[in-house]
């Protein structure tokens, strides 16, 4: 069994790196040459889609939801477009519609970022279930299959009973999200904590590890989609939060009045810093971790493009080497990442119902131990100093 999982590792990259091969066509100028476009490529498979390509031609199309003022309500499919986006750029700069690629008044727009656009120019509102949206569900099911039989066995057996099954795996897991995040950042409130910190911990792992999948998504690189996990995260530490916790924030206790409304305008502001940190450091990491690999396969046809084929297929061991290091690299990023963001969660709740503290001097003792008669007996720090 051991002799066989390095062959079934190596042989999913290799799947991985034969898909963004696949994906890599050359490009007609508007002056007839053929040209390769890498940004293009790479984008393309990071970025949301109507339509989820698995591998070479093969693409599954996904449904289509649009809401115009002018045409109401549409619902078709994405394979009512075809494969082919417009490319070609107007006067402005902008993409230029081919009519023949239009379908039931709207077409589709490739840039960065793939959009559904009307052909009158109107408002279009786009419910569509993209790939992105596909990703979501898929994450969502995986993980209620997941957490609900664990729950039952819970529930049966309870909590001190040997876990069986899957079970195994994900009780250590548990287990150590409560001891190493909720408990030390929440102290006597982990409980009430415990289903948030584990959902988004386990939402935003099993979305990093379906990114990883050679015909994946790009879920948790899409920037709107963590800030969504943000702004839940936001609502959760301001709903959360106490007294002592308002007070410190709009009347900073010990602090100078002049000192104060510039103290009260800096803490605003850091609550607000909170989830744009938690936003842009998910996105940032796993988008740039999708874009190193596809720029590391993309290498074989910018060399085979300048200077030869040969060079190219001679360059793809050298890829395929870079390409397994940065998947397991990634591998490694996307449990990271989904702690990363889970901790600071409970970090940022407990800062929210921290208790306050009260200074009593009667307390400001220790108790060591007369090695003679072995008793214990208090000494105040104004006998230490003395």
């Amino acid at each position: 069994m051991n002799q066989v999982k390095p062959f079934l590792y190596f042989l999913f990259v290799l799947l991985f790196g034969f898909s963004g091969l696949a994906q890599a066509q050359e490009h007609e100028s508007h002056n007839g040459e053929k040209k390769l476009d890498v940004a293009g490529e790479i984008f393309g498979h990071v970025g949301d889609a109507h339509t989820w390509h698995i591998v070479g031609n093969v693409a599954v199309p996904l449904p289509v939801i649009a809401y115009s003022p002018t045409k109401g309500l549409s619902v078709f499919s994405s394979a009512n477009f075809g494969h082919h986006f417009h490319d070609a750029m107007g006067p402005d700069g902008k993409p230029v519609k081919a009519s023949e690629h239009s379908y039931n008044g709207y077409h589709l727009e490739k840039g960065i970022k793939e959009k559904l656009v009307a052909d009158d120019g109107s408002k279009v509102y786009d419910f569509s279930i993209t790939k992105n949206v596909l990703c979501m569900f898929l994450s969502i099911a995986l993980l209620l299959g997941i957490m609900i039989p664990i729950g039952k066995k819970y529930r049966k057996n309870g909590a001190m009973s040997a876990p069986t099954g899957f079970q195994n795996a994900v009780e250590p897991v548990i287990t150590f999200m409560r001891d190493e995040v909720a408990k030390p950042n929440l102290g006597k409130h982990y409980a009430r904590f415990m289903p948030l910190i584990l959902t988004v911990f386990f939402f935003i792992w099993i979305n990093n590890m379906l990114g990883l999948l050679p015909f994946g998504f790009n879920f948790t690189g899409n920037i709107a989609v963590t800030l969504a996990l943000s702004l839940v995260s936001f609502v959760v530490i301001v709903a959360s939060g106490n007294k002592h916790f308002w007070s410190h924030l709009f009347n900073p206790p010990g602090v100078p009045l002049g000192v104060k409304f510039i103290l009260v305008l800096i803490e605003v502001i850091s609550l607000f810093i909170k989830p744009i940190a938690l936003t842009i450091r998910l996105f940032a990491n796993m988008l740039a971790g999708h874009i190193v690999i596809l720029a590391i396969i993309m290498l074989i046809f910018i060399f085979g493009a300048a200077l030869g084929p040969a060079v190219g297929i001679g360059f793809t061991p050298i890829t395929l080497v870079f390409t397994i290091f940065m998947f397991f690299l990634e591998l490694l990023v996307a449990a990271i990442q989904a702690f990363i963001f889970a901790n600071l969660t409970a970090v940022f709740i407990g800062q929210a119902v921290e208790e306050p503290h009260h200074h009593d001097e009667a307390h400001d003792t220790y108790h060591p131990v007369n090695p003679a008669t072995g008793q214990a007996y208090e000494v105040s720090p104004q006998e230490i100093v003395a």
